[in-house]
Order: structure tokens, then sequence, then C-alpha cells
């Protein structure tokens, strides 16, 4: 091959998905090229060429229009048009010039035949962006089941069936006997066949033995009524989280809602190796907040780890949070300790990243208290003492105090039941400016510790202003609509202007939340509680909000930005840099930000959507 012909090859092999084939491949696809050269303000096809081909855009620009001349999109330097390779009568596109631009093309049944020995490269020119960027974050889970452990192993996998109960009846004594004969901790406590509570042997010492009740109670009087259980399709994983974010150790699991069997932090244990659980553990045996801030210091280290053995981004972003709120709950022991128990029952939320479970190292805090209607006046004092001591902790252990404000130690975020009530109707009911503001903010909320009815019975009642609510979903969707992904009519990339971030991809604000403001707005108006913004698009997917397809293409984008973000954020911390959100497109593959280019596209689709529907 002359040099010529070698430099085209080169510049061929460098274009996805082009960069796959072998070199003997890449030579035959050369042989075959037909170099043009048109003037600015051509069409293209050339009038000499009438079967179908496809062109490469060496030097130069082209532009693409609908049949009302409408600029659907721009083909830059390296930018492959296949518009005319599998052409369809009725659609009516219309291709020019920009420039005088310099193709290299190829008759399309020629590479058609060419490429059957690689179907992973003719795929490319067969499938939608949603379709490759579904194949690549496919490819990235199946490699997370190659290194994962709980990750990617169902909860059936652990839990024990049946579940040992009794009933609520059973006197206290009835309960230590058969704790004894089964070799188990903790019982479930059933009520007319359902279940009504849990009893450990933890609850026998601490409620009946501590407390000189009788043991010939009924074991309904030291149970815990407030169950928390979670389905059996569910991964190990989750339940790892669910049991360290809430300090529970017996977790029951259900099929279909009916009882089925029982897991529990050590069967969990036994299959994982470092993780979030031996953080939190340590956590919760912390006496000082110098002592937190020393495991603080793991956080970034375990960031690494499990970006290091495969896991994805998802459940990076449920143990990171999970820790958050592991230091969060032992603040707030701390603080009880010192200024004595609570005046009134409370709940401690938090809100935005940590909220949905979607957390990085080196967050922002966001946080609130919803304190009950029966606080007086006097009791600011306490809950200001509470709150003030909780966010100066979490800043010492590295989450720096939220720019705006938005934590419990401001006033304004530490209100009574009533008063939030009253916050979301004004933002339901009169969405300026500021209320959308709040709204992104304060719709995503979690209990982390306290009374948790008091944020449950909150919700319930902004969802039920919220769902149908067209007026305040057309202003939501107007101010989401505000944030575009980067991608530019040239389909590269729109990058950072100016500042210490320029020239850089801000994945953050830019491409994942996006997502995160769809999600909100079809899980509002469809009345779905979940906060997380994959299991919110899981369960509006098939509404009138959002299609299956549709949902499923927004979680595939999600996931493969969360996984370049968080790689990217590993890579500072191992340069001992800060971890941030400004990914500098040089520094992934050209198929990388293909598919980045493919997930800003689906990102792009389903605004567009919302725009149609509330434009």
């Amino acid at each position: 091959m002359n040099a010529e012909l070698t430099e085209i090859r080169d510049f061929i092999k460098a274009s996805p998905p082009f960069d796959k084939l072998p070199d003997d491949a890449a030579d035959r696809l050369t042989e075959n090229i037909h170099i043009g050269y048109l003037r600015k303000d051509s069409s293209l096809p050339p009038k000499n060429i009438t079967e179908p081909r496809l062109y490469l855009v060496r030097k130069g620009a082209l532009s693409y229009l609908d049949e009302q001349h409408e600029l659907l999109g721009k083909f830059g330097e390296g930018d492959i048009c296949t518009v005319f390779c599998l052409p369809d009568d009725k659609i009516k596109i219309a291709v020019r010039t920009d420039e005088d631009t310099l193709l290299y093309s190829i008759n399309w049944q020629l590479v058609f035949d060419l490429l059957q020995p690689f179907p992973e490269v003719l795929a490319y020119f067969n499938t939608s962006a949603a379709e490759r960027l579904q194949r690549q974050v496919s490819k990235i889970h199946e490699q997370a089941v190659v290194n994962g452990t709980l990750m990617n192993t169902s909860i059936s996998d652990f839990y024990r069936a049946p579940a040992v109960t009794i009933t609520a009846g059973a006197s206290i004594r009835d309960a230590a006997i058969k704790m004894n004969e089964v070799n188990l901790s903790s019982l479930l406590v059933t009520e007319k066949g359902e279940m009504a509570g849990i009893v450990t042997d933890k609850d026998i010492r601490q409620r009946c033995v501590a407390q000189a009740l009788s043991v010939e109670q009924p074991v309904s009087d030291i149970m815990t009524r407030q169950l928390i259980s979670i389905e059996a399709d569910n991964n190990a994983f989750d339940a790892l989280v669910l049991m360290t974010t809430r300090q529970i150790h017996h977790l029951p699991v259900t099929r279909e809602g009916k009882l089925a069997g029982m897991i529990t932090v050590t069967d969990l244990i036994r299959q994982e190796g470092q993780n979030a659980v031996h953080i939190t553990g340590a956590i919760h045996k912390a006496e000082s907040i110098k002592a937190l801030v020393e495991i603080s210091k793991l956080v970034p280290k375990l960031q690494q780890h499990m970006v290091k053995t495969g896991t994805t981004a998802a459940h990076v972003g449920k143990s990171i949070s999970a820790i958050t709120a592991a230091f969060t709950v032992r603040l707030i022991e701390m603080a009880e300790k010192i200024s004595g128990p609570a005046p009134v029952p409370y709940v401690w939320v938090a809100a935005g990243s940590q909220a949905r479970r979607e957390q990085c190292c080196h967050s922002d805090q966001d946080n609130a208290l919803i304190i009950s209607d029966q606080a007086k006046p006097e009791h600011d004092y306490w809950f200001h003492d509470l709150a003030t001591f909780v966010c100066d902790g979490l800043a010492a252990c590295g989450y720096a105090y939220c720019p705006g404000n938005v934590m419990a130690s401001n006033p304004k975020w530490r209100q009574s039941q009533k008063v939030w009530g009253q916050y979301f109707e004004a933002w339901v009911n009169k969405p300026d400016p500021k209320a959308l503001m709040h709204c992104s903010i304060f719709f995503d909320l979690a209990p982390i510790h306290g009374e948790m009815s008091l944020l449950t019975d909150l919700r319930q009642t902004m969802l039920a202003q919220t769902q149908g609510n067209t007026l305040f979903l057309a202003h939501l969707t107007k101010n989401a609509l505000n944030l575009r992904p980067p991608l530019g009519f040239f389909r590269d990339f729109v990058l950072e202007k100016n500042g210490d971030n320029k020239n850089t991809l801000d994945l953050k604000h830019k491409g994942i939340a996006p997502i995160v403001d769809l999600a909100r707005i079809y899980a509002l108006a469809e009345g779905v509680s979940a906060v997380n913004t994959v299991e919110r698009l899981r369960q509006v997917a098939g509404s009138a909000s959002l299609t299956l397809a549709s949902a499923k293409n927004l979680i595939d984008a999600v996931e493969f930005m969360g996984m370049l973000r968080i790689e990217h954020q590993v890579k500072q911390l191992q340069q001992g840099k800060l971890a941030d959100n400004f990914l500098p497109p040089k520094q992934i593959s050209r198929l990388e930000r293909e598919h980045l280019k493919d997930a800003f596209k689906v990102v792009k689709s389903l605004q567009d959507v919302r725009q149609s529907v509330y434009g």
C-alpha cells in the first residue's frame, strides 16, 4: 500500500466504528475508497453517483435538513454520514456542504459485505444511538458480573426460608425458647397471619431484662413494629445497603408482598470483602468527631476500590450515600448524648444526591429537619444545637457546607411538619423561579434518622398535589429544559468556555442532571414516591408519561455517564486531587466519546418530547 493510501487508512482507522477493524480489513476498505471534492453549497450525493454510498468527512462540513429545510444536524471532520446507505423514499432529507469539503465515499453494499465477519462494527450502522448505548452499558454490567459479588447476586441465593415466626400473643419467654431452639437471633411476629413486627435477642435484653419486664408479657410488648422489608427480586447488594442505611441487622424478604424468608447482615458480609459495611461499622463505634474524621478518609479509597473492581455507578452511589447516612446518624447520636433526648419527635432528612442515593465522595451536604407539630418555640434551642453539631461534624468529615445554605442549621429548613406542608403547597401552586429551584431540591428527600412518618405523610400530600397538575408540570418542565446536553450541531461537544474548567464537559450539570430532572417530573406526574433516579424511571416506565423503551434508554444514559464520572474522579483521587465533575474529552477514548454523544442524543430526544408536550 502506497503512502497516500496508508495515510487514508490511518484516518479511517481513527474513526469509530472502523477503529475496531483489523488492519487487513481496513486495507480492503481503503482500497475501495473514492475521494471527492465538493465546493461550498453543493448537494449530496453528487449527480454522477446513483447507488447508496457511505460518506466520511475528511475536511469541511455538511448540513442535513428535513423537507421543511429545518436543520437537523451537521457532520464535521471524522464524522460518518450514513443517510444515503439505506435510503427511505418516505423520508426526504437534503444534505449540502457548508464549506469546501473533502469526502471519502464507498459503495454501501461493498461495505456491508466487507463487514459481515465483524458484526460489532456492522451493528453500528444498523442501530440507533439508543441501541448502541444500550449495548455498551450491557458490556459494563457484564464486566460487573465478572468482578462483582453481592451486586449481581439475587437475594434468593441468601435468604433463609421459610421465615421462623411467632404469634404476637406468645410470651417473651416463648420467644426466647424458640430462638434458642432454632439457633436464631430474631423472630418475625405475626398477627392474624400477617407480619406485625420483629423481635430480636437485643430486644429481649434491652426491653425486657434491662427494664425488669416480666417474661410472661406478650412478645408484642417488646417487638419492633415499624417493619422494613425487601422484595426477593432485588439483588443482595441492595439488601446490604438498606440494612446499613437503616441500621438494622435482620431484613424480612417478601414475594409479591407475602413473607418469604429472612436475611441478615451476617449472611451477606460472609460473601463480601472490602465494602461499605466495614466502614459504617467503624462509624457506629466511633466515640468522637476526631475518630469520624479519620474514618472519612477511607471513603475516597472505597470509591477507588469499587471502580477498580467493576462496580456500576448506581452501586457506588448507593454505597457512598449509605456511608454519609451512617456519619449523620452517629453525629445525631453524639448530639443527643450531649443535649439529652429530643423534646418532640422529628426526622432528619437528606436532600439532593444523598436522598437519591447517587452520591460520590466529596459531595456537598444537603439536609433538613422536619419537626412534629407538637413543638413549642422554646424547643428550637434543642434543634438548633442538634443541627449545628451535625452540620459542623459533616463538614469536618469532608462534606462541604451547602453553598446555597440548604442545611438543617438554617432555620428556614428546620421547621414543623405543618410549615413544611405550607412550603410544598406554595411551591406547587405558585411555581415562580425560586419555587422551582426549591422543587428540584426538596422534592428529593429521604429519611435518615427519627420519626419516618413525618416525611411519609408530607410526601403523600405533596404527590396528591402534583399528580396530573399540568400547570405545575409545565413550569417544572420549562425550568428543567434550561439544562441541555452539551452536544453541538457538528455532533461534537460544547465545552466549558471559561474559568478553571475551560475545555471540559460538566458531566453532572449538563449530562446527569437533565436525566435527574426528567425522572423527577415523570414521578411527580404519575404520583410515584421513589426518589432514586433509576427507580423513578423503572416505576414510571410504560405510563402515560414515559414509554418502556424511553425509560430503558434514559437508564442506560445515566448509567454510562455515571461510570465516566466516577472513573474520572478516581483518576483525580489517585493523583492527589479533589474529585470534580469536569471531564476533558481528550481523557477518554474516541469510542467512549461516541458513546457519550449517543447518551446526550437520548437525553435531548426526551427533552424535545417534553418540550413538545408543554412547550
